[in-house]
């Protein structure tokens, strides 16, 4: 029997293993206990289940996984240890790391072939192309899209997409037919393509209220969700863990806390958190986070229950967070955008990047990175910024051109219309780049300087000052149509226009010392019995650097697959 709200007041509630935290890795810690042959529970503090999966690419990065097989790519132990050990410098775990490269294959081996999951390649290069050991494609993985009645009576429970993701009111776009959407107007194949999704969109509004073909973050919580549900395991939606049970040293259980009172849940072999870090907990982020950023300068990406809920329940009975690490949190470079309700959302910057005819520029008018590095090292690039505590500011600046072809932020490609974002104040748009920049609040002087020489070198496709598109990774966030380099085009198409970004995330990379088994460390690094950690709210196997998309996930799916079977006694 799914149960999908608190049991009644006050009540018990007995079980092998209680998950706290509904995004994939918490899925995945209990499927992979359950089809191990132990009872579960998962308790959800919203009232829909996904976490800030859901709202995410959904891309996991496990180097060694069976379709880089298949596909023949030339990848090795040695090499991905290599590349990890050379990103993480002196923050490198080999216990854990050798436990991700261990475990990893075998995660996505036992999720396709035991769930719903299904993977296929993405086509992302590793993010440091210039590390020993980078691969140009084959460790990065993304969800197969699903449809959503699979769910049955629950999917009005799966967490929508963020609305700033989504078109026409829910519709998702996988990176698999991102290219039709982008070469709708180019292309009658793709036109065909758009318009038959559109069309089934809007009969998915008219029968079921929302979107029913989750794609990225959306699919993989789905189709995790399907198979749990199909397994016998309830998720308690709205019933926040309010506190951890310790008898004698260990961990047993937890009390529960829902609109219908409190749930003692004894869990006779253990507790897993998988809450999803500390994104949107302010005091923690500005006492960790390298900017110290006030809410206003610091805009995240993940769903607002991530306020480390899971990180706050260990440390009071003992678990160690990891904050020493150069980098705690994955960098996104973010926009504000307002909603004609009052409303306010965040808006993570991906497609426009690496596209010719974009840069990115400081208050004072100057280009400060290459705009097509991956976002993470972008945003480390802004931070570096900052001076005379001023807080850490950009614009991306592009030409009409530009902003028809490839959208900047929220304001989408053509034929998508744009203008309620230049009434909101959201889009600056000027004549010349005199007009933009007073419009912006961007030095004129340095602007008009920063954009002459630019353009300079563009005309034959060249970046000299910071090497735009020379590498792989540049090159896959770039236009391929655009030659001779897919990253680099002239700004000379005007209006002009600009979009204020900010430094955010996608999530924390500081969190609990776990071991090679995800098991949670106390402060003199020893296990806490019956304790586990998963996702965020452990600290990254990584050590702080970014090695790919899907530098979370990956190991959240690995990490929970290690502790669901340590917990089931199978390794």
């Amino acid at each position: 029997m799914i149960a999908d709200r608190t049991p009644s007041t006050d009540s018990t509630l007995e079980t092998d293993v209680l998950v706290i935290g509904s995004g994939a890795a918490g899925l995945t810690a209990a499927l992979t206990a359950r089809l191990n042959g132990l009872s579960v529970t998962i308790a959800e503090k919203e009232p829909v289940f996904g976490g800030t999966t859901a709202w995410s690419g959904g891309v996991a990065w496990i180097p060694l996984n069976r379709h880089a097989r298949a596909a023949g790519i030339a990848d090795t132990r040695e090499l991905a240890r290599a590349y990890i050990q050379a990103g993480a410098g002196d923050h490198f775990d080999a216990a854990r790391v050798d436990a991700f490269l261990d475990h990893g294959p075998a995660a996505v081996d036992f999720l396709e072939s035991r769930t719903e999951a299904r993977f296929e390649l993405a086509a992302e290069p590793d993010y440091q192309q210039g590390l020993p050991g980078a691969l140009p494609h084959g460790r990065a993985l993304r969800p197969v899209e699903y449809d959503a009645r699979r769910l049955g009576a629950h999917a009005g429970a799966l967490r929508p997409p963020a609305r700033e993701r989504v078109l026409f009111g829910g519709l998702q776009i996988g990176a698999e037919h991102l290219a039709h959407f982008l070469n709708a107007t180019r292309s009658p194949r793709s036109a065909w393509f758009v318009a038959r999704r559109i069309l089934g969109h809007l009969r998915d509004l008219a029968t079921h209220g929302r979107g029913m073909r989750p794609a990225t973050g959306n699919a993989l919580v789905a189709r995790l969700a399907t198979s749990a549900f199909e397994a016998g395991i309830p998720i308690l939606l709205s019933t926040p863990a309010h506190e951890l049970i310790v008898e004698g040293a260990g961990v047993v259980g937890a009390l529960l806390k829902g609109s219908h009172g409190t749930v003692r849940v004894t869990a006779r072999l253990g507790v897993v958190l998988a809450c999803g870090g500390f994104p949107q907990d302010h005091a923690r982020r500005q006492r960790v986070y390298p900017h110290r950023p006030s809410p206003d300068e610091h805009l995240s990406n993940a769903i607002a229950g991530a306020t480390g809920d899971g990180i706050g329940l260990a440390e009071c009975v003992g678990g160690a967070f990891e904050d020493g690490l150069p980098n705690p949190a994955i960098w996104y470079p973010t926009s504000r955008v307002a909603y004609p309700d009052g409303s306010v959302g965040h808006l993570a910057h991906l497609l426009e990047r690496g596209k010719p005819g974009v840069i990115a520029v400081t208050p004072d008018g100057m280009r400060f990175a290459n705009e097509a590095l991956n976002y993470h090292t972008f945003v480390q690039a802004l931070l570096a910024t900052r001076r005379d505590g001023r807080a850490a500011l950009a614009y991306y600046v592009c030409d009409h051109r530009a902003l028809r072809r490839y959208g900047l932020g929220a304001a989408r490609p053509w034929p998508l219309p744009f203008r309620r974002y230049l009434r909101t104040g959201y889009l600056k748009r000027g004549r010349n780049l005199r007009e933009l920049a007073a419009a912006a609040g961007i030095d004129v002087t340095g602007l008009d300087r920063t954009v002459a020489a630019y353009n300079a070198g563009a005309r034959a496709g060249r970046d000299p000052e910071f090497g735009k598109g020379e590498n792989a990774y540049d090159r896959s966030q770039g236009d391929p149509r655009w030659q001779p380099n897919p990253c680099v085009g002239p700004l000379d198409r005007p209006p002009f226009y600009a979009v204020e970004i900010r430094p955010g995330d996608l999530g924390t990379f500081a969190g609990l010392g776990t071991d090679a088994a995800a098991r949670v460390l106390d402060r003199t690094g020893a296990p806490i019995p019956g304790l586990f950690a998963v996702g965020n709210d452990q600290a990254s196997v990584f050590g702080g650097a970014y090695p790919g998309g899907g530098a979370t996930i990956g190991p959240g799916l690995t990490f929970a697959y290690i502790a669901g079977r340590t917990l089931a006694g199978a390794n």
